[in-house]
């Protein structure tokens, strides 16, 4: 075990947590929890115009929702801000930064040139050997940084190997604005090294970033932390993932009825694996996770195999669990308000007594809620069109099964089995022919839990009335 490993995730707070931060925060969590460390949270707030303290709500919610858990209260960058600027002025009495006096006509007129002679539109130093007393009156200058001209950065990174960029591309870059406000170049190198972030995890495309800001590191003759730069997450059919792949908050996942679980075991193999292992739990992913198992290619989203693996923990669930989970969704849940009009405790314990059926058949818990509607629903039943047809063509078999039904006075699983299937093979038919009708009067649907299951969970009364009801 590696001791004083710090991890950090650091989202800016301008939506929810989305799916591909989601991961980052895990495999941070997963490796810091793999060495013994810690994972910190900082929240990159320095843009005040889109940062929001519902945001802020929302993927400390995220995190809570999956598991993930951080050490010490989230910082916030902004509140940083004094550091920052006190980082940058000490760079420049280190002779590693300067003030910059152009304006920004000035930088407007530079870029568009160099465009006009084919280069690409760079800062061209002009102010990096010139003395302040050269300073035009009345302009705040900004503060760049005295990047390397010659040779080139090595980022030497777990996931994508050495990758080295031409310091002539970095160019002198801006680390605080004329407005006094850091950049996020500095403000990050800055809190990570305060923070004592060992090890950085994030998306490939900082890894520009990760150029830039080893020049400040150096400059400033700090420890680089460990660099891990993963792969992007793409859509199912390649493309860069957005809302139609299913690029959306944790929060939605959550109103879609997945379970933290599934959606965690699914975001640890988007870009990692170990063997051939599908399902894994929490304790196994801790023990099996390493940075260096990450691929550099980018990881497919692919929300039918998010699907398929929910419903291998929604089988696997605790009955009563999961009438909880459900529960606590259908506020969010579309169409959730017709459950929740309708809850009692009767319902609630007859949701219980139906999951273990009710659960075979669901991919999320919104599937578990339409499985579960004909316990809600009010006779008279509204019928779908398949059941409509079934009752079309089974009236015969309700006219002759409802009495016997009547008839029972034990309405348990093992009584009416036997007079159903008694009832199937004295009129020469199989027992489907027979379960089918009962099963749509029962629910008004073609598909539901088994038949007998439905008839007990329903009740002797609401059973026989339902199939009344559809005799007229």
């Amino acid at each position: 075990m590696s001791e004083g490993i710090v991890t950090r995730f650091a989202p800016s707070p301008t939506g929810y947590l989305h799916i591909g931060g989601a991961r980052t925060a895990l495999f941070n969590w997963l490796y810091a929890q793999n060495r013994g460390g810690k994972m910190l949270l900082r929240i990159e707030d320095t843009d005040r115009a889109r940062s929001t303290d519902a945001a802020v709500d929302a993927i400390l919610d995220g995190l809570s929702w999956l598991g993930l858990s951080w050490d010490g209260e989230p910082i916030s960058q902004f509140e940083r801000a004094e550091r920052h600027r006190e980082i940058a002025e000490e760079l420049v009495k280190r002779g590693e930064a300067y003030y910059c006096y152009a304006s920004a006509e000035e930088l407007d007129a530079m870029r568009e040139a160099q465009r006009a002679a084919g280069k690409p539109p760079r800062y061209d130093g002009r102010w990096r050997d010139r003395d302040a007393s050269e300073a035009p009156k009345g302009v705040k200058p900004a503060i760049r940084i005295k990047a390397p001209r010659d040779g080139e950065t090595l980022v030497r990174d777990k996931v994508q190997g050495d990758v080295r960029f031409p310091n002539a591309d970095l160019d002198d870059f801006i680390i605080l604005r004329s407005d006094g406000n850091p950049t996020y170049m500095l403000a990050v190198v800055v809190d990570d090294h305060d923070m004592g972030v060992t090890d950085i995890i994030r998306g490939d495309d900082h890894l520009t970033n990760a150029a830039r800001q080893s020049i400040i590191y150096k400059a400033m003759d700090w420890d680089i932390p460990s660099m891990a730069h993963i792969p992007l997450i793409h859509g199912a059919d390649g493309a860069k993932l957005s809302k139609r792949h299913g690029a959306l908050g944790a929060e939605a996942y959550r109103a879609m009825g997945f379970l933290p679980e599934a959606l965690t075991n699914y975001l640890v193999r988007l870009g990692w694996s170990h063997g051939d292992d599908e399902i894994m739990s929490t304790e196994q992913m801790i023990e099996w996770f390493d940075v260096s198992d990450i691929n550099k290619g980018a990881a497919r989203f692919d929300i039918k195999k998010l699907e398929a693996l929910n419903g291998h923990y929604i089988r696997q669930a605790d009955d009563a669990r999961l009438v909880d989970s459900l529960i606590a969704i259908l506020p969010e849940m579309e169409g959730g308000a017709y459950f929740i009009d309708r809850m009692t405790d009767e319902r609630r314990a007859q949701l219980l007594a139906a999951m273990p059926g009710l659960k075979e058949r669901a991919k999320t818990l919104v599937e578990l809620a339409d499985g579960a509607r004909f316990l809600f629903d009010e006779r008279p039943l509204q019928n779908d069109e398949k059941a409509a047809t079934i009752l079309a063509e089974g009236r015969p078999v309700l006219e002759g099964l409802l009495p016997e039904l009547q008839a029972l006075q034990s309405w348990e699983i093992e009584s009416l089995d036997p007079i159903v299937r008694a009832y199937a093979e004295r009129e020469g038919l199989k027992l489907g022919k027979v379960a089918q009708p009962l099963r749509a009067a029962l629910t008004g649907r073609a598909v539901s839990p088994g038949v007998f299951d439905v008839l007990k969970v329903l009740g002797r009364e609401e059973s026989l009335g339902r199939i009344a009801d559809q005799l007229g």
